[in-house]
């Protein structure tokens, strides 16, 4: 018995797949050294791999699947460390759509990191949706802070759900976004720890159990509960890949000129700085420059494009 099938759980040597848009999940294990051309992730099957496989028996939990191939992605989200590691890891694969979950505090967001999230998604031709958790919150207590947030990234062209998992704000928006049952998307929930996927996960879908986590109150971080990889079926429509929290995000096989290429504010005015190629750093004649400093593209994005730049600079020495 063989066939093809999409991985929905990745739990380090064991998986399940199933054949979407069909849920009907089976084991399988990875044997020998299955990898993509040309990959050197440390994990070498992400969740939404479309993967070829074989197995003696119908799959069950004596007989599991053997994984024999990878068929190529149409796209993924990937990451490095940021301790300067060369080992690369893929998060998940062949997605229609990336959900970057945060929070404006408890935990406080750190926008290079989200920056970082959605230019990888822009490299990789994944849409990306900020969903803005806890807002119930942040307009009573944080209305300054929730208005820049908003004018900041939309501004640069990404869209904001604001939603939040207690009162249930935002989540019809949210489940309509995920596509519907015909449709049998992807879509990837991912951000820092603490920020409430799981939570949201459970409020579109309370059938779902995904673990939900905690606040540490000494650091205002999110604790670590999601330690696998695992794509739930909603059942409104669509499929979601929720992703353990993450506390860092390297960029991968990006040159340092192609950075500015994926901020679209950018991005659009390249085109009127007076030197080709620019840096955005110190020519003369930058039009990305002089818009910081009119204040059209902010300075919180523009502050994370250095950051990126000094990154490659030091990863390369």
């Amino acid at each position: 018995m063989n066939g093809k099938a999409t991985v929905v759980k990745n739990a380090g040597s064991h998986f399940l797949l199933s054949g979407l848009p069909e849920w009907k999940p089976f084991p399988a294990v990875l044997k020998g050294k299955v990898r993509l051309s040309g990959s050197d992730a440390t994990n070498p099957v992400a969740v939404g791999d479309t993967v070829v496989y074989d197995c003696s028996e119908i799959p069950s939990l004596t007989h599991p699947a053997t994984i024999k191939e990878i068929i190529a992605r149409k796209n993924y989200v990937i990451r490095r460390s940021t301790n300067l590691s060369r080992q690369s890891h893929v998060i998940a694969a062949n997605l229609d759509r990336a959900f970057v979950v945060v929070t404006l505090f408890f935990p406080e967001i750190k926008l290079p990191f989200l920056d970082r999230i959605l230019l990888t998604c822009g490299v990789y031709g994944i849409p990306a949706t900020i969903i803005l958790n806890k807002v119930d919150i942040f307009r009573k207590e944080f209305p300054d802070e929730l208005a820049t947030f908003h004018r900041i990234y939309e501004s640069a062209g990404y869209q904001i759900i604001e939603t939040s998992a207690l009162t249930g704000e935002g989540i019809e928006t949210l489940r309509s976004a995920l596509g519907s049952p015909e449709e049998g998307r992807v879509n990837l929930f991912t951000g820092e720890s603490g920020v409430g996927k799981s939570s949201i996960i459970k409020a579109l879908d309370p059938s779902l159990n995904p673990k939900v986590g905690v606040i540490s109150l000494a650091h205002l971080q999110g604790k670590h509960t999601t330690s696998l990889y695992e794509m739930y079926p909603v059942s409104s429509g669509g499929f979601i890949i929720d992703s353990p929290g993450l506390r860092g995000f390297g960029l991968v096989d990006l040159k340092k000129e192609e950075i500015a290429l994926y901020f679209p504010e950018m991005l659009r005015l390249m085109k009127d700085c007076r030197f080709t190629p620019c840096t955005h750093t110190h020519e003369p004649g930058c039009a990305v420059k002089k818009a910081v400093e009119e204040g059209i593209i902010s300075a919180e994005r523009y502050n994370s494009y250095l950051g990126m730049l000094e990154e490659d600079r030091k990863f390369r020495q």
